[in-house]
């Protein structure tokens, strides 16, 4: 996602339009149209992220370069440094949104999906330690992003909480780690206070961000991450577990196109997507893989997903 190489800010976010309702499941005709897309197995569908893929052609849409029907977009509603008076970049493509809302509406894939790029404690304007504080910047974050879904045509029903730590990715973040493990001075500062934030706080964010959603909104609650930055956030202990939250991972990912996912890894390779806070992608919570583009895997192209639409929640 953010922390690809190359990425370029995308102009507005399109008009306000109702929710379509929730991604099918692939039996019936939407099972036979991804066995003809060529992925694999069917209710798999081929799907992009982010900034703009170029895709030429009326819809049906087909995915470029490695071919297939599109089966979705999941773009950015919303940073936390917007929120904050950062100014800073969110990142959503009208165009493909609109081409993947094209093929859900001729039962191809799931349409638009969301995803917020969350700020951690140490970046809250009311920063005070606690965690009721932490609980209620999670809460402003969702509220805000309830007030940005409801400009765009939405039609998947889980939000993604998008939680990593960028690195030096000013256009979109004046906080190298988005306030996870570190407290700043203030939230567009990138001054450092202090260098520790206990995974309690960092947990007390996500649960209100979580609770806020789902209790003022129809929507699921859902996670963008990776193993291995989640646990440099959150630690392997209790604190770390999420294991009834939908869940869209990075890792592993590749910068090549060659190979394409059939199910949850890359065909005729090794490289598979693994999912985090105690989850495996065994588990009916793990939706999405973005296999490339993201973790700084530039390809060229743009971010490439993986989609399971068999476990799109109801």
């Amino acid at each position: 996602m953010l922390v690809a190489a190359v990425l370029t800010a995308i102009g507005a976010i399109g008009a306000a339009s109702p929710l379509a309702g929730q991604a099918l499941a692939a039996t019936g005709t939407s099972a036979r149209a991804a066995a003809v897309a060529g992925d694999s197995p069917a209710g798999f569908w081929y799907g992009t992220d982010s900034t703009t893929v170029a895709i030429s052609g009326s819809a049906p849409y087909q995915v470029p370069v490695i071919g297939g029907d599109y089966g979705g977009y999941i773009g950015m509603t919303g940073n936390w440094a917007n929120l904050a008076g950062c100014h800073k970049i969110v990142v959503w493509s009208a165009v493909n949104s609109s081409q993947a809302n094209a093929n859900y509406a001729r039962h191809l894939g799931i349409g638009t999906g969301v995803y917020w790029f969350m700020g951690g404690p140490g970046v809250d304007p009311h920063y005070n330690g606690t965690q009721s504080e932490a609980y209620a910047w999670g809460e402003q974050q969702a509220a805000r992003t309830l007030y940005d879904i409801s400009h765009v045509h939405v039609t998947y029903p889980v939000v993604f909480m998008d939680i990593e730590i960028p690195g030096n990715a000013p256009s979109y973040t004046p906080a190298p780690d988005n306030g996870w493990n570190t407290v700043y001075t203030s939230a567009c500062s990138g001054i450092v206070r202090t260098s520790y934030v206990p995974a309690t706080l960092d947990r007390a964010v996500l649960n209100g961000f979580a609770a806020y959603l789902t209790s003022h909104s129809h929507y699921k609650a859902g996670v963008y991450s990776a193993p291995d930055i989640w646990a440099e956030i959150f630690g392997t202990g209790t604190t770390s577990l999420i294991s009834n939250t939908y869940e869209w991972t990075y890792e592993s990912f590749t910068a090549s196109l060659a190979h394409h996912p059939a199910g949850w890894c890359l065909a005729g390779t090794s490289t598979c997507a693994n999912f985090f806070g105690g989850q495996t992608s065994a588990s009916k919570y793990a939706l999405m893989w973005q296999w490339s583009g993201g973790g700084g895997s530039y390809n060229g192209v743009g971010d490439f997903d993986q989609i399971d639409a068999n476990r799109t929640p109801s």
